[in-house]
């Protein structure tokens, strides 16, 4: 069925494709026997492999003028209410049926021919859910398949700390699967499970029998293990320490030997990737926390920030390799690997590429993590770093291919878009900062982060064509600003109000994101804390540092009594201040703050809310992974406001990835300006764009349902806190 499927849809493309664009044999719709598994779109990322490439056809450079809305699924049912927390699910089609998650993280079956809903599952009703209910909302960007080939068909998905197995026939808990239907993901790393936050932003992955899965967005307290599940059972079969244990590799790399007791993070929070026929998984880590300031944390803190690669079957490390030591900038590994076949001087290469917010792209070895093309291990600046912190004195730098975004902003760099008044002011703010590129030391005068918190290359990750090599990634150029203050202890250690311990805890907790006025970041997506007494109760702002929501991970580790402190000074309740706090002692409980914490995420903006960089601000490349050139670049987004006073596109911010297709097309939503694009993927010419309901926070999936092709895309557009909708819209040829 699928290869007749294949020549159906390609007969149709082919002529219109060799009659637009003759000779050029790399778009020729043909697909071989070897190509036919990239036709359906089962899993996050399209495939194992996570290169996001589709073997379909029938749309190409010379009709895809014609792509009309197909179908629009509303996930939440147009209840704007529910629209609040990030949707940013790449849909997976099964056997007609695509299943995708909503904003409140309910997982929902369509038709994926008609969008009309078949089942939805919502983890926060009692009544299909009674055992693990579910409070948080966090961004799901993803959901995993599986069957025994018989009978047995599951979705694999998670929703707050738990794990679920659902029926994909029917919408119904697996009851078997763990305790009637779910797993704590809290439970099994050696901690208080009370005192832990686990939310995955992105999909498991499964091979064979094995669920495979890491701890998402974990708190302070709460460790980034990766761990292997049965996938009937739900019985844990393996765990992989990603903060070591003693006698194990990389304890050493941490000066405090109880690290693994206390330490969080380190995890694989963007997903992974698998080369099933060898049985290995691949992953990249996040930094340890504290983010931004290592005092507490001292060494190259393996197995932070580290290209993983681990046996399916057993758990055991096979490779690993570090692409920043000591990270304090938050250059977390944003997306997993993705796996590629190289040709290096007339030799097959099995290789992983990862995409990094740095802008590098570190080529490797599939099998020995040994690197494809060379990496220098150069010195950086360490001078001016904080009391208390060691920086690691070298850093690795990929020779090729050259970084695909800049890495230090001087003067000439300013953004000359805007008057001279506004000019002027970004220039005098520069010369107040630390700016002198890629891994300069936090400081408390501030310290210009090129490329930012978001990238560089960000979760999307790009997308590569397997019959060229060429590798595909958008990525963002936009400053940000780190500025570290010395926190403020309460010198009081007894007799403490409300307000003293509120005030410490905030400072340990929430400081970081939030700033010290509580006004959060609007730019970097992080809420301001001010007036919130008028939405939330006591009850349910406890409930909310309990859960999470969203990008923020639940502190779970914090005692009823130090969540009445915190509510007490952020919900301004004055009585409740002045009343003796009666929790733990602040001087003893783990994890304590850090002697140094960051302002909040802060954008390097202009007065009008540009850049104060010079464009372009988004951009797409094309790589070439054979020889690690460049084919093109252009800039990706727009401002519609600059572009009517005729200023060329600029680039914009933008998150999601790309979808590469054999009928020469590159489609990505992604970008801030809400708009849904085609692209030549031979020139970077845009030949076709749509403005979706919100923002497309997503990556597309393409699939075929009778002869007739689809591509598809989240509209949720959460990230940037304007436009928001619950809509997966669906495109086909008119």
């Amino acid at each position: 069925m699928e290869n007749k499927l294949m020549k159906r849809i390609t007969r149709s493309g082919l002529g219109a494709c060799l009659a637009a664009v003759a000779g050029f044999s790399w778009m020729a719709a043909v697909q071989s026997p070897q190509t036919d598994r990239y036709a359906n779109w089962t899993e996050y990322g399209g495939t194992h492999e996570n290169i996001k490439y589709s073997s379909l056809a029938q749309i190409d450079t010379s009709n895809v003028h014609r792509l009309k809305v197909a179908w629009i699924y509303h996930s939440e049912n147009r209840d704007s209410t529910k629209f609040g927390s990030a949707m940013e699910s790449n849909p997976i089609v099964i056997n007609g049926v695509l299943y995708v998650a909503s904003p409140t993280l309910k997982l929902c079956a369509v038709d994926a021919a008609t969008g009309r809903e078949k089942w939805k599952f919502d983890p926060s009703d009692p009544l299909q859910n009674k055992t693990w209910p579910v409070r948080a909302n966090h961004m799901c960007r993803g959901v995993s398949y599986w069957t025994d080939g018989a009978n047995d068909h599951r979705i694999i998905y998670t929703a707050g700390p738990f794990l679920f197995a659902v029926n994909a026939l029917t919408g119904k808990l697996i009851s078997t699967f763990g305790t009637d239907g779910g797993v704590d993901l809290r439970t099994g790393l050696d901690r208080d499970p009370g005192k832990m936050s686990v939310a995955l932003t992105s999909p498991v992955k499964i091979y064979k029998n094995t669920i495979i899965t890491g701890c998402g967005q974990g708190g302070d307290d709460t460790p980034g293990h990766i761990r292997g599940f049965d996938v009937v059972t739900g019985t844990q079969k393996w765990i992989f320490h990603t903060i070591p244990y003693p006698g194990e590799k990389g304890f050493h790399t941490w000066k405090d030997p109880e690290a693994y007791k206390t330490k969080g993070s380190t995890n694989p929070w963007s997903g992974f990737s698998l080369d099933e026929k060898r049985g290995i998984v691949f992953t990249g880590t996040g930094n340890p926390t504290n983010d931004f300031y290592g005092g507490g944390r001292l060494g190259n803190g393996l197995f932070g920030n580290c290209i993983l690669a681990i046996d399916a079957n057993t758990g055991k490390l096979i490779w690993h390799f570090q692409t920043v030591h000591h990270d304090v900038w938050d250059m977390d590994i944003s997306s997993p690997p993705v796996l590629v076949t190289l040709n290096r001087g007339g030799k097959k290469v099995d290789a992983i590429v990862q995409s990094t917010k740095m802008g590098f792209l570190f080529v490797l070895d599939r099998l020995t993590g040994k690197p494809v093309f060379p990496i220098d291990e150069k010195p950086v600046k360490t001078n001016g770093a904080v009391a208390g912190e060691i920086l690691s004195p070298t850093q690795p730098f990929p020779r090729f291919p050259k970084p695909f975004v800049r890495q230090v902003l001087t003067e000439k760099d300013l953004n000359r878009l805007v008057p001279d008044s506004s000019y002027q002011d970004i220039k005098r703010r520069f010369h107040s900062y630390r700016s002198e590129g890629i891994y300069t030391p936090p400081s408390e005068r501030g310290t210009v982060i090129l490329p930012g918190y978001d990238g560089g290359g960000e979760w999307g990750g790009p997308a590569v064509d397997p019959r060229t090599n060429i590798l595909y990634v958008n990525a963002n150029e936009m400053t940000w600003v780190l500025q570290l203050v010395k926190a403020k202890q309460s010198e009081k250690t007894n007799n403490l109000t409300n307000r003293e311990a509120g005030q410490t805890l905030y400072s340990r907790t929430c400081i970081a994101c939030h700033g010290p006025e509580r006004k959060g970041g609007g730019e970097g997506g992080i809420p301001s804390l001010i007036g919130l007494n008028k939405k939330y109760t006591t009850t349910q702002f406890v409930e909310f540092i309990s859960s999470g929501k969203g990008r923020m991970p639940g502190f779970g580790y914090l005692s009823a009594e130090e969540k009445k402190a915190i509510a007490s000074l952020i919900l301004e309740l004055t009585e409740e201040q002045d009343k003796p706090y009666k929790g733990p002692s602040l001087t003893d409980r783990q994890p304590a703050g850090p002697d140094y914490h960051s302002t909040g995420y802060h954008k390097f903006l202009t007065k009008e809310g540009y850049p104060a960089i010079s464009p372009p601000w988004g951009t797409i490349s094309a790589i070439d992974l054979n020889t690690g050139q460049y084919k093109w670049k252009i800039p990706f987004g727009e401002f519609e406001e600059l572009k009517k006073k005729g200023i060329p596109a600029t680039g914009r911010e933008n998150y999601g990835g790309p979808v590469v297709t054999a009928g020469g097309l590159l489609f990505i939503g992604a970008s801030a300006d809400g708009k849904f694009r085609a692209i030549n993927k031979r020139t970077g010419k845009i030949l076709w764009e749509y403005d979706l309901p919100a923002p497309g926070v997503a990556t597309p999936a393409v699939y075929a349902i009778d002869g007739r092709q689809y591509v598809v895309i989240s509209a949720g557009g959460s990230k940037w806190e304007k436009k928001k909708s619950d809509a997966y819209v669906a495109f086909a040829l008119d």
